[in-house]
């Protein structure tokens, strides 16, 4: 009797410690503030079933001529900061939530990052110096955090292809200083062309793939027009043998939101709070039961969720929306 009790325990220990290590990543995309944080900004995102934020500290070049990136300036939001970093990461670890460091770069006089590409060899050296600089200071602070991942890089496409050596040595230099888990955010339409994923240990997407060019999608249309974009990330999956995360995904709540589903420039546009809920609804079915699939992290989330979002509301956040249930109904699955 005994002998068949603390096998069906064993049992149990072992179901239990499985469906564990297999939970997905049901991440949000936690967007820095002036402000610190404390339980009234966290508790918010409990409620949506998340086990995981993105923190993202930011850099800036401000003139494109001469690509130096700067960060950690007491002109930056706090929550950009490493400071802000540190302050955000161990609120949300008192509650058993888990950290990726996702560093971005942004460009202060317009133009998408994907793009940045030097014009002399004397630049390319400056960007890659600033650049290492900025990333092995977060580096050090994901691992002084114990954070569970570190992304190395966000839609930096010309950047990564042209010097593909800076990288991998990047890489190399950035694993003497963190021991957790490394990805890069590969744009939608970028992800195919990286060439170091094999060093790292998620495929990182940033998946903002066209989907469908009606106004108010249905979510079967909305899975039909991920077949194609499901069958490449499926290819890149199995020549590197690495799991697929979703660095970013998200809809905005609006008229034809799959298809242009990156674009966040345009305010303008009716408000479709049932397009949103389709698209997440969606992907959820497409690639949350997927083995080879990690899991991912919705843009974006506002620290001030009283004051974000709403009915009235066509951005990307899905707070106080339709779209907020939804989350909450498909990350508790």
């Amino acid at each position: 009797m005994k002998t068949t009790k603390f096998l069906f325990l064993l049992f149990l220990f072992f179901q239990f410690s499985c469906k564990s290590q297999n939970k997905k990543v049901n991440g949000l995309s936690f967007v820095a503030s002036r402000d610190k944080i404390d339980s009234t900004h966290i508790n918010p995102v409990i409620k949506a079933q998340g086990n995981y934020v993105a923190l993202m500290p930011y850099s800036f070049i401000r003139d494109i001529e001469t690509p130096k990136i700067e960060f950690n300036t007491n002109r930056e939001w706090f929550g950009e900061t490493e400071n802000g970093l540190l302050q955000y990461a161990k609120e949300f670890q008192k509650v058993g939530i888990k950290i990726m460091v996702k560093p971005h770069l942004w460009l202060r006089r317009g133009g998408f990052t994907g793009h940045l590409k030097p014009d002399s060899e004397e630049n390319w050296l400056l960007l890659e110096t600033s650049y290492k600089d900025y990333i092995l200071t977060y580096a050090k602070a994901a691992e002084e955090l114990n954070a569970e991942m570190l992304c190395i890089g966000t839609e930096l496409e010309q950047f990564v292809i042209a010097r593909p050596n800076f990288w991998k040595k990047l890489i190399r230099e950035i694993r003497t200083v963190y021991k957790g888990k490394l990805t890069y955010a590969a744009n939608w339409d970028e992800f195919k062309r990286i060439t170091f994923w094999d060093k790292l240990d998620f495929i990182g997407i940033d998946a903002y793939f066209p989907l469908s060019d009606k106004k108010s999608p249905t979510i079967d249309d909305l899975e039909l027009g991920w077949k194609p974009h499901k069958n490449e990330i499926i290819k890149i999956q199995k020549q590197f043998n690495k799991p697929i995360l979703f660095t970013e995904f998200g809809y905005r709540s609006i008229d034809f939101t799959g298809k242009k589903p990156w674009e966040a420039s345009r305010v303008e546009g009716n408000v479709n709070l049932e397009a949103q809920v389709n698209g997440l609804k969606a992907i959820h079915n497409q690639f949350w039961k997927e083995e080879w699939f990690a899991g991912g992290f919705i843009w974006k989330w506002f620290h001030r969720h009283d004051r974000v979002g709403g009915k009235e509301n066509n951005r990307f956040t899905p707070q106080n929306k339709p779209a907020e249930e939804t989350i909450r109904w498909l990350y508790k699955q």
